[in-house]
């Protein structure tokens, strides 16, 4: 086990499936000699040259495009998009083109080995197009997997996994926790499991849902309620698609309330599904409606980003009147 931040463990992920794989090259704008904007890639050109990790053009639709090809031939391709608030003009390429490449062929083709890096979320001052959670857009796209980690030993392990799995992966990663979330991380190789859920602390009273850099505040709001006498359950989503509906609803089922936090607006959230989905499945078991404790449906504001934000108190107030309906 070694101390570090998301960023450092991040950049040994990269560096120990580079390693194992001879085939994976790295690439998007500034990831080469400069590291990326966040230096996520740092060091990896002069461990591993500059024909495995290297810039590209100012151009989100160019990468997504020329992945998808460097996948189709068999390499593993991991594009960083400096920012997910630019993820958009490769949006064509990644939901016609990256997640339909296997249905379309009849599986006689793949662009399996391609995950797309993006950090994503606020809380670092960075205003309407450097703040955005576009999570939501990709979960409705059968073929793609998404992936967010809460902290430095989630990250590694499910990068590795996400580099290593046969289908195309987003790994969105929380940009505010890059160097504010520290932890201890086992040492080498390891893989945890995509499309698991983590009960990250047992309860009885409530289930408390987050990903990302949200689970620090729910963690945070628990603790209030855990002193007004409301034991929560808190899971950690780890991947939005495919979601573990069943540890989900396991919990549900027990607890009888369920509250989901995340940053990206209201309207069209994942959070929507999640609930529509354990109403389903739970409705008997429901004490009281679900709630959704999300960011506002404004685009996200620079001063304002407070008042935005669902954060530790919005999330406190809302278990306290879930639990009391």
């Amino acid at each position: 086990m070694a101390q570090m931040n998301m960023l450092h463990a991040i950049n040994e992920a990269l560096s120990i499936a580079m390693k194992a794989d001879e085939r994976m090259v790295i690439f998007g704008e500034d990831v080469g000699h400069f590291g990326g904007v966040f230096r996520a890639t740092s060091g990896l050109q002069e461990q591993f040259g500059r024909d495995r990790c290297f810039n590209t053009p100012l151009t989100e639709q160019g990468i997504a495009g020329f992945a998808n090809g460097l996948a189709s031939y068999g390499m593993t391709a991991v594009a960083e998009i400096q920012f997910a608030d630019y993820i958009f003009p490769a949006f064509d390429q990644i939901v016609n083109e990256s997640a339909k490449f296997r249905y379309r062929s009849g599986n006689q083709f793949d662009v399996g080995g391609l995950t797309f890096r993006t950090p994503y979320g606020g809380g670092i001052a960075g205003g309407h197009y450097h703040s955005q959670s576009p999570e939501a857009y990709f979960t409705q796209t059968p073929g793609l997997k998404v992936v967010i980690p809460r902290n430095p030993e989630q990250a590694k392990g499910l990068l590795l996994a996400a580099i290593r799995d046969p289908n195309p992966v987003i790994f969105f990663e929380p940009k505010r926790l890059y160097r504010a979330s520290v932890g201890e991380v086992p040492a080498g190789d390891y893989q945890i499991e995509l499309g698991k859920a983590q009960v990250v602390k047992q309860g009885r009273d409530i289930t408390v849902l987050a990903w990302g850099a949200q689970m620090e505040i729910v963690e945070k709001a628990c603790e209030r309620a855990e002193k007004e006498g409301i034991s929560c359950e808190i899971i950690d989503l780890r991947t939005l698609a495919p979601w573990d509906v069943d540890t989900v609803a396991k919990s549900v089922t027990k607890t009888g309330r369920l509250l989901i936090n995340h940053e990206a607006p209201l309207t069209g959230g994942f959070a929507g599904e999640i609930a529509a989905t354990i109403q389903q499945e739970c409705f008997l078991s429901l004490e009281s409606p679900i709630s959704r404790v999300c960011g506002l449906d404004t685009p996200y504001p620079l001063i304002h980003e407070k008042e935005y934000m669902p954060d530790e108190l919005k999330t406190f107030e809302a278990i306290k009147a879930t639990v009391a309906f």
